[in-house]
């Protein structure tokens, strides 16, 4: 089933039918039974009518949650920081973090900071190198379970990020430089490993970049990067988790304004975002 947040209500949709709720949205989704809760709530509901207005008026599924990253879980992406970073000598060092026990882990953003459906993604004034990075999001509960899925776009200044890896929060973390949407997936089994992501960008009419990778591609469990995460870390409402990235443009590519970015990963949909 999918989970929505609109203006006025949290919507859920399963079989083609959709059901309003009313209520808060981190009282109704952090709990660690999401799947068996929404689908007990909603054997009991009538569905509606108008749920393709209601979508029309669809927020970032976020409510208290942060946002976290993980970095340099694919092989690609592994090449990419390395070669972004040769020339200041940080190659060896994206190298031995893809190899080692204890994942990349960092703070992405905070719910003010972060685009939703339709919503505008910002670039760096400071850097000329900018790109989407596609990856799929875990909803975590409070209680460390992974309970849902949503597509992320974790936006990136590769300039920044290569010139030294010390200057990663610069490259990361900024003004409307995460997105996620368009809804949560959520699922009494863990999301398939031949699922799929996909990366296109537009720029007008023109097709700029279209990539894709299937998950099973992530070097990396997801319960053991929910492990490092929490291991001394809390998060009363739940988090988002984003698990990186396997699709990287090539290197002459670079995000302009008004640029359309469109994620599609598979049983969650597509994310779309401009870029301001």
């Amino acid at each position: 089933m999918k989970i929505y947040k609109t203006r006025t209500c949290i919507l859920v949709e399963k079989d083609e039918q959709c059901y309003s709720f009313h209520e808060d949205w981190d009282q109704f989704i952090n709990r660690d039974d999401l799947f068996a809760y929404a689908n007990e709530r909603i054997s009991v509901k009538r569905p509606i009518n108008d749920a393709e207005v209601l979508k029309g008026e669809l927020l970032a599924p976020i409510g208290r949650q942060e946002i976290w990253a993980s970095g340099v879980t694919y092989y690609k992406s592994r090449e990419a920081r390395m070669d972004e970073s040769k020339d200041s000598g940080g190659g060896d060092f994206y190298d031995r973090v893809y190899s080692a026990d204890r994942p990349e882990l960092f703070m992405k953003a905070m719910p003010y900071r972060t685009a939703g459906p339709g919503g505008k993604v910002n670039i760096r004034k400071d850097s000329k190198w900018n790109v989407p990075e596609p990856e799929l999001t875990l909803l975590v509960s409070s209680g460390g379970k992974i309970i849902g899925y949503t597509a992320g776009n974790d936006m990136s200044s590769r300039d920044i990020e290569g010139e030294n890896p010390l200057y990663l929060p610069q490259a990361k973390c900024y003004d409307q430089s995460a997105a996620v949407g368009p809804c949560i997936y959520v699922s009494e089994d863990p999301m398939a490993e031949d699922s799929e992501i996909h990366l296109e960008i537009l720029r007008g009419d023109k097709q700029m970049f279209h990539g894709q990778i299937e998950i099973s591609q992530i070097k990396r469990k997801f319960e053991d990067l929910v492990h490092y995460l929490i291991l001394e870390t809390s998060f009363p409402s739940g988090c988002y988790l984003m698990t990186g990235t396997g699709i990287v443009p090539p290197n002459e590519f670079t995000l302009q304004q008004g640029d359309e970015i469109r994620i599609t990963i598979d049983h969650i949909g597509t994310l779309i975002n401009f870029v301001a």
